[in-house]
């Protein structure tokens, strides 16, 4: 008795210097590490890592970008059903623990001790969770597990419980880049937490332990294993009651992949925004949580995809079928997983769906699609596929199905306006559509090409292509400048310039239809689009100051050719800049810096950025009083970046020079600003009379197609280069100027179809006609109104000299009124030396 005694007493002394040591061990532990320990205090303002979200102006998403999907959320919007499932399944005592659970390291460093230093589960609470995963690396180490000990003693003394669960239910890895659960709810489910069930709560809850292995995607045999025991294990601390149990673990898994749905079509804008917000906020920009709110409008986006889409695929179908995509041998049993294996690669474009052909006959042919299901086309849904030859020609219209398509083809389908199925092509043929606000040069819409997926070249503020004849807008303005009319007369007749590049050492301009008219008033020779009246013109007030004169639209002066072929279109110019400088003659001649971002709110929703772009403001009193003549625009303007992104060849500019371009001057607090002119850049009248003349190229011209839209307020021209390289239409209205391009990005020529050249009229006209007449559908008509100095004088049609009311051959024309004093003399000594020839012609 008295050895049990003595032995007791000794193990009391044993056993109480170990714990004496043991708490002496630790307080030498913490002392020397708690100087290395991190401050605690930054979780209380902790900023979890947010995507960037691009919205339309309209609120609707247009992109995301970040590594990361995320959606913040509090505690307090956190379901107790979903709290009770990461509870229970991570750490049932958490609100009664002090931050460690001792008997779970107890636990833990007693399975080291038996395993011979086996490192399994470290027994840690939701608090060490976040400890480590704030502040600490994932390797396991002694001292690391040490360390995530202290921080979570720390992180217990500074922050409530509901604060450490809040964190950790928003930071946790959570499989498929899903980070938090309101995120892996959206993912997994297409919910938000309010809308899961219990067994969704419970599958979530159970991704915490492994997010990479066990998820319900991945592994859904383990994940229903891991579920069901969370559904016990939250039956068993009564957070429900055994009939939910019961309808829970009978629940299937109906989780699939939920991309954030994409309200907006409007990829290369997107890439714009992502460059713009990398270049002003730095690379916080797509960890931070910003919303950028744009100028672009989902409708008129829409319209402008649309229309671009259809235009493609119409000049595409005109040149012919090109044939299938690829052939594949199929075996005579393929089965659909095998033809799926073949599609695999292969992507939905624009609504053109993949398809391999498995059965075909004279009269039917039958497609697997990449959607898992199976259609036939007759001969009617490939009547257009004739053959085709080379841009100017193809093959007769197909007889027979099985002359189209053969077994094994991968080929694409796309349902008409019908809803029918029928075959399609992917359009090797590019174009870019730009839409702007003339007011203050807000994007309404922008296409830089037909598909994102297929290139990511942004043709639409990239691009350097020929304008041809729609650049000769700016040519007349600069002549009316100098003293031209409307009226004044130039002769279309064969010209010859020296020139030493070319082989017989002359250049021979010639109208696009090979004719001439001879002598010819300035208005018909816009209307008909005459390139030698317009060569002649350049001629006459020369190429010095029509350049400079036309870098009044925005145009750095290095894009404009130094001598008279820039009478035809030969500057290097994107559709952005032929918007911007059509914009000038749609708001009375001020020139506007295009722009696509409105406003930037941080996660709070407080803007840190909000546009003050420059504004035409033709009829505030900021301008009334504003008497400076219009002249060039001032240098900052003219050098200012919004000019590369408008008019510079891309290997002159890139997007990612856009940046102070499209973001105008900080306009922050909720006082009001006064305006900010742009700069007046030509006459109203002068504008007025080149508007004048664009609208009869719409009325009577080569844009007479544009006059089924029964609008009286459209002005344009169309454009087109040698050898139908390009093909553009650029107009307006006063609501919106609007560019299109369309042409192949190898500089190939568009040919011709149906015996016709592919001008601007048949290649981007019914572009641009398809979109004006969708956004401007019922709204009121818009033009600018005639201005004080304008003059209506009845002419001559031949001389274009002021004339008699009595004369048979008069016309209406307008004229800047000091312009008629001098045309009345110069029509009056015309008849005066007539007169005094007239004697001789009797002899």
């Amino acid at each position: 008795m008295q050895i049990f005694k003595r032995l007791l007493r000794w193990a009391l002394v044993l056993a109480l210097t170990g714990f004496v040591l043991a708490i002496a061990a630790v307080g030498v532990a913490y002392w020397l590490i708690a100087p290395r320990l991190p401050s605690v205090a930054v979780l209380k303002d902790y900023h979890m890592q947010v995507p960037l979200r691009v919205l339309s102006a309209d609120g609707k998403l247009i992109a995301t970008f970040g590594e990361t999907r995320r959606i913040p959320v509090e505690i307090a919007n956190v379901p107790d059903k979903l709290k009770h499932a990461v509870l229970s399944a991570e750490d049932a005592d958490f609100y009664n623990h002090p931050g460690v659970d001792w008997h779970g390291i107890a636990r833990a460093g007693w399975h080291v001790i038996i395993s011979g230093g086996d490192k399994g589960p470290g027994g840690s609470t939701i608090t060490q969770q976040v400890a480590r995963n704030f502040f600490l690396s994932p390797e396991k180490l002694y001292s690391r597990k040490l360390i995530e000990i202290f921080i979570a003693l720390r992180i217990e003394n500074e922050l409530t419980k509901d604060q450490i669960l809040e964190l950790y239910l928003n930071k946790m890895f959570l499989g498929h880049r899903a980070y938090g659960v309101a995120a892996a709810a959206e993912y997994y489910y297409g919910k938000t937490l309010d809308q899961l069930t219990i067994a969704q709560c419970a599958t979530i809850a159970s991704t915490f332990q492994l997010p990479s292995l066990v998820n319900p995607i991945n592994s859904p045999k383990r994940m229903l294993a891991r579920r069901n025991w969370v559904l016990g294990q939250m039956l068993e601390h009564r957070y429900i009651s055994k009939a939910e149990y019961e309808q829970a673990i009978s629940e299937p898994n109906d989780a699939f992949p939920h991309e954030q749905p994409i309200e907006v079509d409007a990829p290369y804008l997107a890439e714009m925004v992502r460059l713009q917000a990398l270049d002003r906020l730095g690379n916080d920009a797509l960890t931070e949580g910003y919303v950028v709110r744009t100028t672009v409008t989902s409708t008129r986006q829409q319209a402008a995809i649309d229309s671009m889409r259809d235009g493609l695929v119409a000049y595409d179908r005109r040149h012919g079928w090109r044939g299938p995509e690829a052939h594949q041998e199929l075996p005579p049993d393929a089965g659909n997983e095998g033809l799926d294996r073949l599609l695999s690669g292969y992507t939905d474009i624009s609504g053109m769906q993949p398809a391999i052909v498995t059965a075909v006959s004279p009269s039917l042919a039958t497609l697997y699609l990449s959607s898992h299901q199976t259609v036939q086309l007759g001969l009617d849904a490939m009547a257009w596929a004739r053959p085709y030859r080379n841009e100017n020609h193809i093959g007769a219209a197909p007889k027979s199905v099985d002359a189209v398509l053969k077994r094994g083809d991968i080929v694409r389908v796309a349902r008409n306006d019908k809803g029918d199925w029928e075959l399609a092509q992917l359009p090797k043929v590019q174009g870019a559509l730009v839409s702007v606000n003339p007011e203050d040069g807000s994007i309404q819409a922008l296409v830089g090409g037909f598909s994102f997926l297929r290139s990511k070249f942004n043709r639409a503020v990239m691009a350097a292509r020929q304008p041809g004849s729609s650049f000769k807008p700016y040519l007349y303005s600069a002549a009316f400048e100098r003293g031209f009319t409307p009226a004044s007369i130039v002769n279309d007749a064969p010209l010859a310039l020296p020139d030493p590049s070319r082989p017989n050492g002359l250049w021979t301009p010639e109208n696009d239809d090979g004719k001439f008219d001879g002598p010819m008033r300035l208005r018909e020779a816009l209307v008909q689009s005459k390139n030698l009246v317009s060569v002649r013109l350049l001629d006459a007030i020369g190429v010095r100051f029509a350049r400079d004169y036309i870098t009044r639209f925005g145009f750095p002066i290095d894009a404009l050719p130094n001598n008279l072929s820039m009478a035809l279109g030969t500057a290097s110019v994107s559709p952005m800049g032929m918007a911007r400088g059509y914009a000038v003659f749609a708001n009375g001649g001020y020139l506007v810096t295009p722009y696509f971002i409105k406003e930037i709110d941080d996660r709070d929703g407080k803007p840190v950025y909000v546009a003050n772009p420059t504004r035409a403001c033709r009829t505030c009193q900021e301008r009334l009083l504003d008497t400076r003549p219009p002249g060039p625009p001032p240098a900052d303007v003219g050098g200012h970046p919004a000019n590369a992104i408008a008019a510079v060849p891309a290997g002159a500019s890139t997007v990612a020079g856009v940046g102070d371009a499209v973001l105008p001057a900080d306009a922050h607090g909720e006082a009001t600003h006064p305006p900010l002119l742009a700069p007046q850049v030509i006459d109203v009248r002068n504008d007025y009379l080149i508007t004048s003349l664009m609208k009869d190229v719409i009325l009577r011209g080569t844009g007479f197609a544009a006059k089924a839209l029964g609008r009286e307020d459209l002005a344009g021209k169309t454009g087109s280069t040698n050898d139908h390289r390009d093909a553009w239409f650029v107009g307006f209205n006063g609501d919106l100027a609007t560019s299109v391009w369309v042409g192949f990005d190898d500089f190939s020529s568009l040919g011709r179809a149906n015996g016709v050249g592919e001008f601007g009229a048949q290649a981007a006209l019914p572009i641009w006609m398809e979109y004006m007449g969708t956004v401007l559908k019922g709204a009121p008509p818009n033009a600018l109104p005639m201005p004080p100095g304008i003059a209506t004088v009845q002419i001559n049609r031949q001389s274009g000299l002021p004339t008699s009311p009595d004369d048979p051959n008069s016309m209406s024309e307008i004229f800047k009124v000091e312009d008629v004093d001098r045309l009345r003399a110069q029509a009056a000594q015309q008849q005066q030396n007539q007169d005094e020839q007239h004697p001789y012609d009797i002899f």
